[in-house]
């Protein structure tokens, strides 16, 4: 950005704003993510009450409310949509101008986020839990191993459709995207606790009862051995099918293993699920030709992980359980 032409009208603001308090030109250019250059440029521009050459906008303030009504309506049109629907509108208006206009408007393209959809009940069972454990510590935590299936692909490319919002709006309802628990399918378990992770197991078949129970036989045991020696400890885990059925819970009381409650639909209470996003991204520029590439980056990648990264994820359930209580049930941003 090497011109003061560029700036939108929220930068133009943010500059003002940075200036009035006193900030230096170098930590306003910083803070907007331009040259200091331009932030001088604008402030002098400003200082002496000169205006902006060049021809008029040709869009009126009704036009860019009634932009803003279209982009409102559905963020996940792209700018060709939302340009159709303007011109309609009655609108004379370039494609660019559309654009410019929403960057003026502070719209930036962004992926979404993606939040669990939970109903009333789901909701009521997440508060009462968060509640139950409002007062653990992060010692009492760290004697809990967590646990938890995540699917790798070969891409990490597709993402999905972008969302338009502004800057502040990404846990607006409005700018999310629901997921469901993905379907069961060949994937990799792991386990982790606050002082390091465990072995990886990768599941060629559906997992039922019976192969979770293997994987919890020639996997978990080891884990628990690695993890916690000869401690005690409680097993995490959500509550797929094959988790819940009954020989699985006959599994763990014949191995006196206690177990974790845990509310239903519930990723974003389990710091595991932030570790496999950790290793996801970690992965991101690995290209995998196939299947056993894949798991050779995986594990290598998962060898990586460091005590502190675990220890921080464990250390933040009390964050996690206070953020479910404010949020009344609700899913959080974790």
């Amino acid at each position: 950005m090497g011109k003061t032409a560029d700036f939108t009208t929220v930068q133009k603001m943010i500059i003002d704003t940075l200036k009035k308090e006193g900030k230096t030109q170098k930590v306003i250019a910083k803070e907007v993510g331009c040259s200091q250059s331009s932030v001088s440029k604008h402030i002098n521009r400003e200082a002496k009450g000169r205006k902006r050459c060049g021809r008029k906008e040709c869009t009126s303030k009704r036009d860019k409310r009634a932009l803003e009504r279209i982009v409102k309506q559905n963020r996940f049109k792209n700018v060709g949509e939302i340009h159709k629907e303007w011109t309609v509108a009655g609108v004379s208006a370039s494609r660019s101008t559309t654009h410019r206009r929403m960057q003026d408007m502070g719209f930036s393209c962004r992926i979404p986020r993606v939040k669990p959809l939970l109903n009333k009940r789901q909701r009521q069972k997440r508060l009462a839990w968060a509640q139950d454990k409002m007062d653990w510590t992060a010692a009492e935590w760290s004697k809990v191993m967590f646990s938890d299936e995540s699917k790798f692909c070969i891409s990490f490319g597709n993402q999905g459709p972008r969302v338009l919002r502004k800057t502040g709006e990404a846990q607006n309802p409005r700018c999310l995207k629901s997921s469901v628990k993905f379907p069961q399918s060949v994937m990799v378990w792991g386990a982790m606790s606050s002082a390091a992770v465990g072995p990886l197991c990768f599941l060629r078949s559906r997992v039922n009862a019976a192969v979770y129970q293997e994987v919890l036989e020639h996997f978990m045991l080891p884990a628990a051995d690695q993890l916690y020696g000869g401690d005690d400890f409680i097993f995490q885990h959500d509550l797929a099918p094959a988790h819940s059925a009954k020989s699985t819970s006959t599994w763990f009381k014949d191995h006196g293993i206690p177990l974790l409650d845990w509310p239903a639909n519930s990723p974003d209470l389990n710091p595991i699920e932030n570790l496999w996003g950790i290793v996801k991204r970690k992965m991101r520029d690995a290209r995998p030709n196939n299947a056993e590439e894949l798991k050779a980056t995986i594990k290598a990648t998962w060898a990586l992980i460091t005590p502190e990264e675990c220890n921080r994820l464990v250390d933040s359930m009390p964050r996690r359980i206070a953020a479910a209580i404010q949020a009344k049930g609700a899913a959080t941003k974790y």
